[in-house]
């Protein structure tokens, strides 16, 4: 392994979320008076944090989005979750094949720390990620595209940004990785190649990855 930390993305790298979350967000903003698509929401919102959708509903319209609509938004879909919700495909054994050969492994997500956990404890991904090995965008300042995040799991996970890489799925959460300066590698399962520019590699399977990072 040429790496000393693996940082996975969570949503649609190791839980199959954004069809799902995607879906509830277009519809609920639909509903509030903002017309998006199911493909609008992909391209606009795909990988940021909660905050990257008040502040572009804010830009074009000039309207603020409900005191609530975070609450509201995630009951939703954390009900949808529980009902649907499932690892993505290959990844259980990815984690086996690290653990095994001791290569460190953590989560840099956008989603909230209670996203995080709901989604994990619902796929029995929750054995994988114990205390210490999560980490979100509600730790820092700024969510992806900026670095913050993966520069913040690096350091608590004692490993330099160049001895990093990232697994990513989407175009924001490439450009935070690249912007770490670490290595990102873009699954394709769910995004075009050509839309994670900038990576060391693209796979559209979990049985691609680890030969990608040896």
């Amino acid at each position: 392994m040429r790496y000393d930390l693996v940082i996975f993305d969570n949503d649609g790298v190791l839980v199959d979320s954004e069809p799902i979350s995607n879906r509830h967000l277009a519809a609920y903003l639909t509903e509030l008076g903002h017309p998006t698509s199911y493909q609008e929401s992909i391209r606009d919102y795909m990988g940021s944090a909660m905050h990257r959708v008040h502040e572009l509903i804010q830009e074009r319209t000039g309207r603020r989005l409900p005191d609530d609509f975070d609450e509201v938004f995630h009951a939703r879909v954390f009900a949808a979750f529980e009902r649907e919700l499932a690892p993505v495909d290959g990844i259980f054994d990815v984690l086996e094949k690290l653990v095994a050969e001791g290569v460190p492994y953590c989560v840099a997500s956008s989603g909230s720390h209670e996203r995080i956990r709901v989604g994990h404890r619902t796929t029995g991904l929750d054995r994988w990620f114990g205390e210490g090995l999560v980490f979100s965008a509600q730790d820092v300042g700024r969510g992806k595209p900026a670095p913050d995040l993966f520069l913040y799991a690096a350091e608590r996970m004692g490993v330099a940004p160049e001895r990093c890489a990232v697994v990513e799925d989407s175009p924001l959460g490439v450009r935070a990785g690249l912007a770490a300066g670490m290595d990102v590698y873009g699954f394709t399962a769910m995004t075009p190649a050509e839309k994670l520019t900038g990576v060391q590699g693209h796979f559209s399977d979990m049985a691609e990855l680890l030969p990608l990072l040896s």
